[in-house]
């Protein structure tokens, strides 16, 4: 019986000008054009989010283009072009991390840059797939059926980065976080509805000008393309309504140095009273009363260069319904009299309820043996002093706050040394603020690098959150892009659930982001302030905060299908010869 399965395409190809060197240059320049389309080293410009909607073009085309797809070693050409592609994008935007391992992990110029290659060449593996894949499906199905594929593909591998390597660092929806009409995918799908829809405008104008395809569709496709983009161009002026507001919260900022030694021990001289007093009580003063301040400076909207800067603005005084101390490299220990008195005096005084960043350590189960655990924790207090709880960390930070993989990497154990081996937190809890002039109401806490993940902050929100707080130490980072990226991320957050997110850093950036991702106010980087922000509660909970990814695991389920699909005629084969066996030679 003949075989069915689809002969690979043999076609000669020596003037063709997709040669191996000429794709993997097409994937290079996706690569830059990729980080363009993201925070460099301070806030992005909005206009540059367009680039995300043509940056894959030059990768697309090297993967789909038809004498590249002729060769007879087109899909392991595929792979190789879509891994260097990866590889270099994940250079140019996590460069952040060589500084990190250089200045904080004591850790040499060629280990760190070697950190940071080996990131990178781990990561770039989705996008050697994500080139195999679709050279796959293009041999097996033609232009057209891998051309829809596509954004379900690139989601697909966005899911498996999530879940099972735990970095979804900067996927390509994020470049959308003030793009306000497309942003409404997120309350839907996610960052991954934002991401698809990218990948499919790019993929499209890649299929218009594929040869073999009729005039009057590239037509039809020119005039949507126009009308698109109209469409984004208004979605950058189409400003939603300001979001209510109805309180206040008290932002820290710290400025604590994550190299020095922060423990407060000691006195220091008191120039008022002219004496000599402990430090602890000192700065413990000094930041209770930066704490209670609810006319602070602030730039309106995001701390660059141009935006308006409120350094006396003129409030009246208020009262305070929330105050956040953020994660910094402080001696502030739960099981410290000291700390946890003084926080509990400091919500009474201020009638609010308080978060404070702070290590904590409990009891846990290790290998069927209770042992003391460390966490990277935030306690609260309510506001009448009550104590609240303690939300642990659940989501470390590989090499900044466990090493995994130790006998591997042994080298990196100077990271470990400056935060702590930390243990993991096993729940997501939602706190009340208690009564604090505004009514009872409830929030919800996270700790700097969970803010990366979409699927599990939306957690918050499902269970009553009516406000996200998020308390980070970016210190790590230093003036490099990765404040900036950590920043949009936190803001497509308060997209997806539709809720005030209030953003308290070691060192910058100290911000409110309204329900629509906007930064309302934010605070001076690297120094000592505190920033008293106007915000609301919102008790609505979006599809998105509700079902979570589910639409980029239908897309996973498309992409499975489709793998599936291509061993039917195998499938069919294999059955045929079986049932010409059985019934044996005709006579």
């Amino acid at each position: 019986m003949p075989s069915t399965v689809k002969t690979p395409i043999t076609e000669p190809i020596r003037s063709s000008p997709f040669t191996l060197p000429a794709s993997i240059f097409l994937g290079l320049v996706s690569a830059v054009l990729l980080d363009f389309c993201f925070p460099i080293a301070g806030p992005m410009p909005p206009w540059r989010g367009f680039i995300a909607w043509v940056a894959l073009v030059p990768l697309l085309v090297a993967l789909l283009n038809q004498r590249a797809a002729a060769h007879p070693k087109y899909l392991r050409h595929a792979a190789i072009t879509g891994y260097l592609c990866g590889l270099l994008w994940y250079i140019l935007n996590c460069y952040w991390i060589y500084q990190t391992m250089l200045l904080y992990g004591n850790i040499p110029p060629f280990g760190s840059a070697g950190i940071v290659f080996l990131f990178s060449a781990v990561l770039g593996l989705y996008f050697g797939l994500f080139g195999f894949l679709l050279a796959f499906f293009r041999r097996h199905f033609g232009l057209v059926p891998a051309i829809t594929l596509a954004p379900f593909l690139w989601v697909a591998l966005d899911l498996a980065a999530a879940r099972i390597t735990s970095v979804p660092w900067d996927q390509l929806g994020y470049s959308q976080v003030d793009s306000f009409l497309i942003a409404r995918l997120a309350p839907l799908a996610g960052v991954y509805g934002i991401t698809w829809f990218l990948v499919l405008v790019n993929v499209q104008l890649v299929g218009v000008w594929m040869p073999g395809r009729r005039a009057n569709i590239r037509l039809k496709a020119m005039i949507t393309g126009c009308a698109l983009l109209v469409f984004l161009l208004n979605a950058f002026w189409m400003q939603p309504a300001p979001a209510p507001v109805e309180t206040t919260a008290v932002l820290l900022q710290d400025n604590l140095s994550v190299d020095e030694d922060n423990s407060w021990i000691g006195n220091v001289f008191d120039p008022q009273t002219q004496h000599s007093i402990p430090l602890w009580d000192r700065n413990m003063a000094l930041y209770s009363n930066a704490s209670q301040q609810t006319c602070t400076p602030y730039y309106v909207g995001m701390p660059q260069p141009g935006s308006q800067y409120m350094e006396h603005p003129d409030c009246a005084p208020s009262s305070i319904s929330l105050i956040a101390w953020p994660e910094a490299p402080s001696a502030f220990r739960t099981a410290d009299p000291r700390f946890f008195f003084g926080m509990a005096g400091l919500a009474q005084s201020a009638h609010s309820a308080v978060v404070a960043g702070n290590i904590a350590r409990q009891p846990v189960t290790v290998h069927h043996r209770m042992e003391i655990g460390v966490f990277n924790a935030a306690s609260i207090w309510e506001a009448n002093g009550r104590f609240g709880g303690v939300y642990d960390k659940i989501h470390l930070v590989p090499f900044g706050e466990y090493v995994p993989y130790r006998e591997v990497f042994f080298f990196a154990h100077h990271l470990t040394q400056q935060v702590g081996d930390f243990n993991r937190g096993i729940k997501r809890l939602v706190f009340s603020t208690g009564d604090t002039g505004a009514g009872v109401h409830k929030f919800g806490v996270f700790i700097c690098y969970e803010s990366i993940f979409a699927d599990e902050v939306r957690h918050f929100a499902k269970s009553g959150a009516e406000v996200l707080v998020n308390i980070s130490d970016d210190g790590w980072y230093g003036d490099t892009s990765a404040p900036w990226q950590h920043l949009n991320m936190a803001r497509m957050r308060a997209i997806e659930n539709r809720r005030w997110l209030l953003r308290a850093t070691n060192s910058g950036v100290t911000a409110a982001i309204d329900p629509y991702g906007r930064v309302t106010q934010s605070a001076q980087r690297h120094v000592f302030t505190s920033l008293a922000v106007r915000f609301g509660y919102v008790q609505r909970r979006t599809f998105y905060t509700m079902f979570g990814d589910v639409f980029a695991w239908l897309c996973l389920l498309v992409v499975l299908g489709a793998i599936v699909k291509t061993y039917e005629p195998r499938w069919k084969e294999y059955q045929a010869r079986r049932k010409a066996e059985r019934e044996g030679p005709l006579v």
